[in-house]
């Protein structure tokens, strides 16, 4: 996992824990929606960890003279 979407989870467990502590409905839903934000963030960022890391498993395998 990146740096990134170590980032992103922290940005994210951060408002969810905002969102707890508070009594007032409307900022809490305003975290809410900040956690929720900051998970699709970081689900994107995972996404294209995996996505990078199976292209150079796949350029590793090919012959050098093929890129």
């Amino acid at each position: 996992m990146s740096n990134q979407t170590n980032f992103y989870r922290e940005r994210a467990a951060e408002a969810r824990g905002r969102a707890d502590a508070t009594d007032l409905s409307n900022v809490k839903e305003s975290h809410i929606r900040s956690a929720t934000a900051w998970e699709l963030l970081a689900s994107r960022s995972e996404k294209s960890d995996r996505l990078r890391e199976a292209e150079i498993e796949r350029k590793a395998e090919m012959p050098a003279a093929a890129y």
